[in-house]
């Protein structure tokens, strides 16, 4: 007969974390990636990955202040921090009121990204809703040890 032996329970490093599980949520007026928070990643040799997804993304065009809708989506193999996901939701959300390009968005999402968690590999996609009958995805990636690389390379890479 399986004996089941009691496993102690695991605890997860949550002290530096402010926006998860705070009373009430401030909701961002502009762009800031000090919302953005992290965790220890307490599984360094497994190798897996995370994949974000926001559907609901929005933000401004810069000419005409109209709004652009799409999907976010980011992947990634952590290294020492993970990205904790509320604090990426208000990142993200920030978008909101910024009047910028959607390439210039998806790298900036990439790069702030990387200077808070420094991950092996992330790949951050931004596929936004046709404006004027034109639809388009813009991704942009990095690979610690290549540096930024085009999309069929990262891809590659995660194969």
């Amino acid at each position: 007969m399986y004996r089941r032996e009691k496993m102690p329970a695991i605890r997860d490093d949550i002290t530096g974390l402010k926006l998860l599980g705070a009373k009430k949520t401030e909701y961002p007026t502009t762009v800031d990636p000090g919302l953005l928070e992290t965790f220890p990643n307490r599984y360094l040799d497994s190798g897996y990955s995370v994949t974000f997804t926001c559907p609901e993304f929005t933000s401004l065009c810069p000419k005409t202040g109209q709004p652009d809708f799409g999907a976010v989506e980011i992947f990634y193999i952590p290294d020492k921090l993970c990205v904790e996901s509320k604090s990426l939701k208000l990142y993200l959300f920030s978008y909101r009121g910024e009047g910028t390009f959607m390439e210039t968005l998806t790298n900036r999402i990439l790069e702030d990204l990387i200077r808070l968690c420094d991950p092996r590999l992330m790949v951050v996609t931004g596929e936004f809703n046709p404006r004027g009958g034109i639809g388009m995805t813009v991704v942009a990636s990095y690979d610690r040890k290549l540096g930024k690389k085009t999309r069929i390379e990262a891809e590659e890479k995660v194969k």
